[in-house]
């Protein structure tokens, strides 16, 4: 038989309406999925009746299925002629070990597609009303994970607030709830306490929630509001915007209901 393909398909940030064209006809035509844990019912749902789907859960904070097995069931699949989606939340090169997949795959001799999604830095800050750039407030974005490699260099949080400060950038922060008061203990370091940070939680989901609030205070306002992950931080001034985005909304909905 010969070898199958494998294509790495972002499936965004949870709401289906957000897959591109060719995720979706992407999901369609494989005949073995392997889908991580953050991917949605509806979106697994656009599966072919007869393919094989595989949940191979990967949930930071919890217990997840082995890297390497992932990769040797993509390995054995292919070189079984399957056409093989690994289905991933967010975008497979935005932490999500997409990299680490294709070269293991390569090296192997087996062919690798890659399909790009929404990540969910992105799709959060979209979905509270922030633009992660503007010209009166940020020049640029880093996107980082508050949840470095086990035995690899902790992230330098001095440094990076130094640097957010100087050039004027936001800060977008996967995985940070576990490790909240250490990335803000050092983000103090190099921005003020009065620094503006959105969070949200479930972006693009029905069961979406976000506050704002100041760096200074965001561990407390975290714990207040019990936000959980999955979650991403937006870091600047920017996320003064969802606030903003915020109270029009509450206006616009009380003028609904007063007419």
């Amino acid at each position: 038989m010969s070898p199958g393909r494998v294509t790495l398909v972002g499936a965004g940030p949870g709401d289906p309406d957000l897959l591109t064209i060719k995720a979706a006809r992407a999901i369609a035509q494989a005949s073995l999925l392997l889908v991580d844990d953050l991917v949605g019912d509806a979106i697994v749902a656009l599966a072919s009746p007869g393919a094989r789907i595989v949940y191979v859960g990967k949930r930071g904070g919890c217990r997840s299925t082995p890297q390497a097995f992932i990769e040797k069931l993509m390995l054995t699949a292919a070189r079984d002629g399957e056409t093989v989606v690994r289905l991933k939340g967010g975008d497979p090169f935005i932490f999500g070990r997409g990299g680490e997949e294709v070269e293991h795959l390569r090296a192997a001799g087996i062919e690798v597609d890659v399909v790009n999604g929404i990540t969910a830095g992105l799709a959060g800050a979209t979905a509270i009303g922030v633009p992660l750039t503007h010209r009166d407030h940020a020049q640029g974005v880093v996107f980082i994970t508050g949840h470095a490699k086990r035995g690899g260099t902790p992230t330098d949080w001095r440094a990076l607030a130094a640097t957010a400060r100087d050039a004027h950038l936001t800060l977008v922060i996967y995985m940070g709830v576990a490790g909240v008061q250490q990335l803000q203990d050092g983000l103090l370091t190099g921005l003020p306490a009065h620094t503006a940070v959105a969070v949200v939680q479930n972006a693009s989901l029905p069961d979406q929630r976000s506050c704002v609030t100041e760096l200074g205070q965001l561990s407390a306002t975290m714990a207040r509001e019990q936000i959980a992950s999955p979650a991403i931080l937006v870091v600047g001034e920017v996320a003064r915007s969802a606030a903003l985005a915020q109270s029009m909304r509450e206006q616009a909905a009380a003028m609904s209901v007063s007419a």
